[in-house]
């Protein structure tokens, strides 16, 4: 089962998934970023940094719903940043909002972690292990098992307390009964349905995200919504389980004496560095409350849209908490609140120094300095970056400056094979910018053609008119006589930049090519005109002279027949 992803978004040249992911869990191809299961923690950082909110949840909502219809038995296990997320006047009327969709009862989480703190508080007194992580963060148990697992030995081996409330809630109700976590934890999911070692303890995950928008589709406002007490004995000092040093305040509660040093670490990175630190083995006798979460659990990642001060959501968990000491009436003696964390390392493939070098090629990156390190990619260094390429988790393109040395490349082509002249001009008449044909065509180098103005050159009242009344003129033929050339003129106003694109096709060899047809069929012409008139007289010899042969032939003949006649009479 994948808990998030990212639905197809225009991830290119973005990556800020990748740069905010610390154990790089996204990898990019044909520029979409997804999410690798076996390398992902389930912090969810990814998904609120996203600039498109292309992020994909799992949502239990429909599991939930169809449990309701079929007139189950279901309990919710309310986690108690709720206290400091939610919007109400009274926490009671939470209660009544929630009992209003039809769940049956309304628990807190606060009170597993009552049994959670009672298991620490025994470790802490045994003394027996060298540090003590806490174990209520399932992204930081990820972060451990799959990144650090040199570390395992010193993860409290205690469940987290969603998955002993939930034991506890079914040991109370059944276990027929239907446990829903409500919270802002996405890995929470992962845990509850993921993880064989805990499955079965919670049926169910909604996010306060969720559960407000299921409030507003059935039109229940909480404000108006009665103050209804929780099923459960109070927590106490348990409710400061979501805000950072929570556990440790719980904890401390109890176990005066022992011989651990506490410290509590908030935030992915901040959890990395603690865990290279113990990697030294030079930190002994610590007790750490650890969370992925900035802030603790107030800040997950499906709570901040309407929490985001963390420290009013910390000041108002605080003051609801009237109750400093130990919680009384819950009791969890039956319940197996063990866990055994194992090793679960994530081993990716390294490239050899030849197949390093190859990629690095190809990427642009031939010698040392050529490496920029810049990070656009998301990853810290170039050979990072060339590492996870060879593993097929990024794409060559990532690079932004290999992709943009190629887009200038091919854009540098594109202008110097043009056979036209092309100058982007300033409203000052400074040449800003010139292709090969326009160097060739001015006489001059380009530095020397950037420290001057077009009017220099050529007559610049057409750019001066374009630039006056950013009216573009399209096609015209003009003769540049400075240059002795003839050419088609298009000059495009350029809005942003308040300077004008010029570009003059040369048509002197085509206009003399013109020229010389013309001439040749005027040419033409004339001598045909002449054969015309020579034939004209040459007809009219002859007309002439078959005019007067006819003439003769017809008085000799009239002759010889009035002879013949006039004998015929004598």
């Amino acid at each position: 089962m994948r808990v998030i992803d990212f639905r197809d978004a225009s991830c290119r040249h973005c990556y800020k998934c990748v740069r905010n992911c610390e154990v790089k869990a996204i990898s990019v191809e044909n520029e979409q970023a997804h999410i690798m299961k076996d390398h992902c923690i389930n912090c969810g950082h990814c998904l609120e940094v996203c600039p498109q909110n292309a992020k994909t949840f799992a949502s239990d909502m429909d599991h939930v719903k169809g449990y309701l219809k079929q007139g189950m038995k279901v309990i919710i296990s309310i986690a108690p940043s709720y206290l400091g997320v939610l919007e109400y006047d009274r926490p009671g009327q939470v209660v009544d909002a929630l009992k209003r969709l039809g769940f049956y009862e309304v628990r807190e989480t606060a009170e597993g972690a009552a049994l959670v703190t009672a298991e620490y508080g025994k470790l802490l007194l045994e003394g027996q292990m060298t540090n003590i992580i806490t174990t209520c963060c399932p992204s930081v148990n990820d972060l451990i098992e799959k990144y650090y697992p040199s570390l395992v030995s010193m993860m409290a081996p205690v469940v987290s307390p969603m998955v002993a409330h939930g034991r506890l809630i079914k040991s109370i109700y059944g276990e027929d009964v239907k446990v829903v976590f409500l919270g802002p934890c996405i890995a929470k999911k992962e845990e509850a349905i993921g993880d064989e070692r805990v499955r079965g303890a919670i049926d169910a995950i909604l996010t306060f995200e969720e559960i407000t928008r299921w409030w507003a589709a059935e039109g229940i406002d909480i404000h108006h919504c009665d103050d209804l007490p929780v099923g459960n004995p109070s927590p106490r000092v348990n409710q400061l389980y979501p805000i950072s040093g929570g556990v440790i305040q719980s904890v401390a509660a109890g176990t005066e004496g022992d011989p651990y040093y506490k410290v509590h670490i908030d935030g992915l990175k901040s959890c990395m560095e603690l865990f290279t630190e113990l990697e030294k083995g030079e930190i002994k006798n610590c007790f750490f409350e650890v969370n992925v979460c900035e802030g603790g659990c107030i800040k997950g990642p499906a709570s901040d849209k309407w929490q985001q001060s963390q420290v009013r959501a910390k000041m108002d968990i605080e003051k609801q908490v009237l109750h400093r000491e130990e919680a009384e009436g819950i009791d969890g003696r039956s319940l197996n609140l063990h866990k055994v964390f194992i090793d679960r390392h994530v081993v990716d493939k390294q490239p050899s120094e030849q197949e390093m070098q190859a990629v690095l090629h190809a990427m642009g990156k031939y010698t040392k300095e050529d490496e920029l390190n810049c990070g656009a990619c998301g990853y810290a260094t170039c050979r990072a970056k060339a590492a996870a390429v060879f593993q097929k988790k990024a794409e060559i393109g990532m690079c932004l400056p290999y992709a943009l040395a190629q887009a200038e490349s091919m854009s540098n082509i594109v202008m110097d094979v043009t056979p036209s002249m092309i100058m982007i001009i300033g409203k000052d008449m400074r040449i800003w910018e010139c292709n090969k044909k326009a160097m060739e065509m001015l006489g001059v180098s380009r530095e020397e053609a950037l420290e001057r103005y077009i009017f220099e050159f050529i007559d610049d009242s057409d750019i001066a008119e374009v630039l006056a009344t950013k009216e573009q003129i399209i096609h015209k033929k003009l003769s540049l006589d400075t240059v002795k050339l003839k050419v088609v003129e298009t000059i495009i106003y350029i809005d942003s930049l308040e300077s004008v694109l010029v570009t003059y096709q040369d048509i002197t060899k085509e206009e003399k090519a013109k020229e010389q047809h013309y001439n040749l069929k005027m040419e033409t012409v004339e001598m045909a005109q002449k054969v015309i008139d020579k034939q004209m007289m040459v007809a009219q010899e002859i007309a002439g002279l078959l005019g007067e042969t006819t003439a003769e032939t017809k008085v000799t003949l009239s002759k010889l027949r009035d002879s013949i006649l006039f004998e015929e009479e004598e």
